[in-house]
C-alpha cells in the first residue's frame, strides 16, 4: 500500500465519520481523538514488525527510545 492510499483510506474514514454525525458537530478535539485512533494500531503493527525491539521500532518511528516507551504504556501495549 503506497503512502497516496494510506491517505485516501483515511480520507474516506474522516468522510464517513462526519456522515454518521448527520450534521451534528463533532465533541472535542479531532486531532487529538485521530491521532489516539491512529497511534495505537501504529505502534503496535510496527512493533511487531522490530520483533518487540523497542530500539529498532523507536528508530524506524523516528521516536527517542523512551518516547515510544511512554506511548506504549499510554496505549497499554506493554506493562
Amino acid at each position: 500500500m503506497s503512502k497516496k492510499q494510506i491517505e485516501e483510506c483515511v480520507r474516506n474514514s474522516l468522510e464517513s465519520y462526519f456522515k454518521d454525525l448527520r450534521g451534528t458537530e463533532p465533541d472535542g478535539s479531532m486531532y487529538e481523538m485521530l491521532v489516539r485512533v491512529v497511534e495505537k494500531p501504529l505502534l503496535e503493527v510496527v512493533m511487531q514488525h522490530a520483533d518487540k525491539n523497542q530500539s529498532r521500532a523507536a528508530e524506524w518511528l523516528g521516536l527517542n527510545r523512551n518516547t515510544l516507551r511512554k506511548k506504549l504504556l499510554e496505549h497499554k501495549l506493554i506493562k
